[in-house]
């Protein structure tokens, strides 16, 4: 099938470029109603993550399966389950599917961990922040995080529902520069292909235009969730907070390998990178407080480094943890924009003093920098 283009000037990312890669796996993918999991696939995915590592790519995979590994353990049929049933199945196919991927990693010499989240978690300033330290933390360390919802807690009003749009908020948090949904289609069609012989796959996306959004169909699955308006959301949240997106059938052993080398997919492309949009995002925010510093800090700032409590001669306003402030200099005058990582409350108590001594002053060891460089704008 021809696929098109909704720009002739925009070339599609390559993703042996990749700095940070986040990759979504289908519960369908890796998991068979009948067998159970698909064991020769995981392994072969691991080979991709090996070969992207050893290139310096950062991977975070957010991986779908504990449901569908739980119910079959658990004697569940094929039926749909019951809110309770679901997090029952979770629970005991959470375990399952990190062993999976601690063994199928292990022989490589690398380290896999288990995030588990919620919505929440991410509309949550605090929450954020401490998510995003997290992942930092395990990608500096050479570790591939696993990432899922956590279904055996999240209730409908704290769900995401499908890990397409997990995804690419985990990719805007991580700081990634490429998403990959591995799916059951090879790509975004003008229609839904299963429904209309005549649907034509794009091949590059530059911009979600209305016509673009109209184009989403449903199209049919048989584990997962996530229909092609879900694909669309996670391309359009992955696109603003400067990460590339593609949709790839996934089946195939190596999908990495395969996307490399010229797999049917769509990209959608962003303008920005990661880091431009995390800046314009945050400066768009309106301040909760203003934090005014000596004049060693404004240097220290205007080099790049983050901003440290002793730099601080004063805090105003009410904030709490990862809400924006303002960064004055000693005449006041506006510096840029960060999320503080102290409350207000906090701040006032150990401005002007060394990092070192911030458990002694808060009662527990709390972060080096007041306002980290990552989050902030000067």
């Amino acid at each position: 099938m021809a696929a098109l283009s909704s720009s002739l000037t925009v070339a599609a990312p390559d993703i042996r470029t990749a700095k940070r890669l986040v990759v979504k796996i289908g519960s369908a993918l890796l998991v068979d109603r009948k067998t159970g999991l698909k064991q020769s696939w995981l392994s072969a995915l691991a080979l991709d993550v090996v070969e992207a590592k050893s290139r310096g790519t950062d991977v975070v995979l957010v991986s779908s399966g504990s449901i569908a590994l739980g119910r079959k353990v658990l004697n569940l049929g094929d039926g749909v389950l019951t809110l309770e049933q679901s997090q029952a199945a979770a629970a005991v196919g959470q375990i399952r599917l990190a062993r999976a991927y601690e063994e199928v990693f292990a022989p490589h010499g690398i380290t896999t961990a288990q995030i588990l989240v919620t919505l929440e978690d991410t509309e949550d300033r605090r929450r954020y922040l401490n998510s995003r330290a997290t992942m930092e933390t395990l990608l500096s360390l050479g570790v591939v995080p696993i990432v899922n919802e956590n279904d055996t807690v999240a209730t409908d009003e704290i769900r995401y529902g499908d890990n397409d749009r997990l995804a690419a908020q985990i990719a805007v948090t991580a700081g990634a520069d490429q998403l990959l949904l591995l799916s059951d289609v090879d790509g975004f069609y003008t229609a839904n292909p299963k429904e209309d012989p005549s649907a034509t796959r794009f091949d590059v996306v530059e911009t979600i235009t209305p016509e673009i959004e109209a184009m989403a169909g449903d199209p049919v699955s048989g584990m997962s969730k996530g229909g092609m308006k879900t694909k669309l959301l996670a391309a359009k949240t992955a696109v603003a907070g400067g990460c590339a997106m593609a949709i790839m059938e996934g089946s195939t052993l190596r999908p990495l390998k395969a996307l490399a080398e010229g797999a049917t997919r769509t990209w959608f492309v962003s303008a920005a990178d990661p880091q431009v949009a995390r800046k314009r995002w945050i400066n768009a925010m309106k301040p909760r407080g203003e934090l005014v510093l000596d004049a060693g800090a404004v240097t220290a700032l205007r080099a790049g480094k983050s901003l440290l409590p002793a730099g601080v001669t004063k805090v105003t306003g009410s904030f709490g943890r990862g809400e924006p402030v303002a960064i004055l200099s000693p005449e006041g005058v506006v510096l840029g924009k960060g999320l503080v990582r102290y409350t207000s409350a906090e701040a006032r108590k150990i401005a002007g003093h060394r990092s070192g001594e911030i458990e002694a002053i808060l009662g527990y060891q709390g972060r080096a920098a007041l306002v980290h460089r990552d989050d902030m704008v000067v």
